[in-house]
């Protein structure tokens, strides 16, 4: 094993730039994913001013490191599994264009300087970073074995982004507004997993084992569930979070994203990288660009 290890690893370097390798641990293209910082701030309209915008662009920089340590651990750990994947086996590491000593070093160095200026710039941000950490090393190792807890874990995170918004900007957030993010979340988490038992069906153990916990049907019938309940909490959300209830004009663009998402999961067999799917289907990202003019619009007319 060391040797076919090392022999990967020679042929890789001399390919790959170990450089960019280390760039591209980081996954600078799933950093969308951390735009949801910017939620509690969309929806605080009142508090947009040039501190809160820096303030929060700040969190979502310190963000984006604090998860790249988190991508960095996770190809460290499933190094051995993901050279087996189809697709992750192009990873850095799994590929060898980067040393696994290498890629442990600058994302230990990292993550001491992102919280170190995350607890200066707000203690309980810097706390909620640390969270966020301290949630997905125990995803690395335990919970992402454990089946449903894996899908809820993921959905966790991004409520965690949700709050860390709120606090950077001190900012009350609504339960409804959370029940959203963590519904929304569970459905993106549940159609990433269809994907991968699609893509990797026939030798799904060998990967991840969960997967041969779960089955196509389970996961359609999770994710009816989940796309019911939250395009009812996101009505619910609109007249009853103490805004203006305009913002029901906002309901259509969100019961099609999720309807297009849908559409992309089971006719096209996509949803395993839900910021690949956002930055490359147009429908869904014209959709998400006219929520967000819609709600400032609707604020700034209506308040």
């Amino acid at each position: 094993m060391l040797l076919q290890n090392k022999h990967r690893y020679e042929l890789t370097s001399k390919s790959g730039n170990p450089l960019s390798g280390l760039i591209r641990l980081l996954r600078p293209k799933q950093w969308t994913k951390n735009a949801l910082i910017f939620a509690a701030l969309l929806f605080s309209f009142e508090l947009i001013r040039p501190e809160t915008i820096i303030a929060v662009l700040s969190g979502f920089l310190l963000f984006c490191a604090v998860a790249g340590c988190v991508y960095i651990l996770n190809d460290y750990v499933d190094r051995e599994k993901d050279s087996q994947h189809p697709v992750k086996k192009h990873r850095p590491i799994a590929s060898g264009q980067v040393q696994p000593a290498h890629a442990l070093l600058m994302g230990s160095c990292l993550l001491l300087l992102s919280i170190g200026t995350a607890l200066m710039i707000n203690p309980l941000f810097g706390i909620v970073c640390i969270i966020y950490f301290v949630l997905n090393v125990a995803y690395s190792f335990v919970l992402k074995h454990l089946v449903i807890i894996d899908v809820m874990t993921i959905a966790a995170g991004f409520v965690l982004r949700a709050i860390a918004g709120g606090i950077l900007i001190q900012a009350p957030l609504t339960p409804w507004f959370l029940i959203c993010t963590m519904l929304l979340s569970l459905f993106l988490a549940i159609g990433k997993r269809r994907n991968e038992l699609l893509l990797l069906e026939g030798y799904t153990g060998t990967h991840r084992k969960v997967l041969d916990s779960y089955s196509v049907s389970l996961l359609d019938q999770l994710n009816t569930i989940v796309t019911t309940a939250t395009i009812i909490s996101y009505c619910l959300f609109t007249f009853t979070a103490g805004r203006t209830i305009h913002l029901m004009w906002t309901i259509p663009l969100v019961v099609y994203g999720m309807f297009r998402y849908l559409y992309l999961i089971h006719m096209k067999n996509e949803g395993g990288s839900p910021d690949r799917v956002l930055l490359e289907d147009k429908p869904i990202m014209i959709t998400v660009i006219l929520y967000v003019v819609s709600v400032i619009t609707i604020f700034a007319v209506f308040e």
